[in-house]
């Protein structure tokens, strides 16, 4: 059974992101894959201040590892200050080079209090993502003044968005076999 990720990209107390991540969850599983949700608000920071790169760190290789062994991984990313959060760029910078995202299928959802619902976050990231040799997933959703559009309870209240979100979750699970199978030919 293939794993999925589902990246919840700010350590924010309480953000969008990890709600949108906890509400897709179930949507991924009923695609018959095993999904679970890692929160960058778990990240252990205090293991890596004072910039301990290239250092044994066992609790950040315990969180990374969860992210690393998946077989594919959604990140849902919140836009702070027209790019992604500083936390996600840390956590990436804490991954193995060049091996973590090295053909890993990634696919991207993008929220926003404002209009273009996180665009310019998930663009800077699938850059980073592109760098690191992933396989980036093309359909990508963006969650625009998601205060409205989103609910905890109920989901997505737009139908529109809806089904574009069923699009990429069932597409993604997709694009996993595809590059599997591309990688063993």
């Amino acid at each position: 059974m293939k794993t999925i990720c589902i990246l919840s990209g700010t350590d924010r107390p309480g953000s969008v992101a990890l709600k949108v991540s906890n509400y897709i969850k179930p949507l991924y599983e009923s695609q018959g894959v095993k999904a679970r949700v890692v929160s960058l608000e778990d990240f252990p920071l205090d293991e890596v201040i004072g910039g301990k790169y290239g250092k044994e760190l066992p609790r950040v290789e315990a969180f990374r590892s969860q992210v690393i062994d998946a077989d594919g991984i959604v990140m849902v990313i919140p836009e702070y200050n027209g790019s992604f959060p500083g936390i996600l760029k840390l956590f990436v910078d804490y991954l193995p080079f060049p091996g973590a995202f090295n053909k890993k299928p990634i696919a991207f959802i993008g929220e926003a209090a404002g209009a273009f619902g996180a665009l310019r976050a998930v663009e800077q990231m699938q850059m980073v993502c592109a760098y690191r040799n992933a396989h980036t997933y093309p359909e990508r959703v963006f969650l625009q003044r998601v205060n409205k559009l989103f609910d905890e309870d109920e989901g997505i209240r737009d139908d529109t968005i809806s089904k574009l979100l069923q699009s990429q979750i069932e597409g993604f699970v997709q694009f996993l076999s595809q590059v599997e199978e591309m990688q063993s030919a």
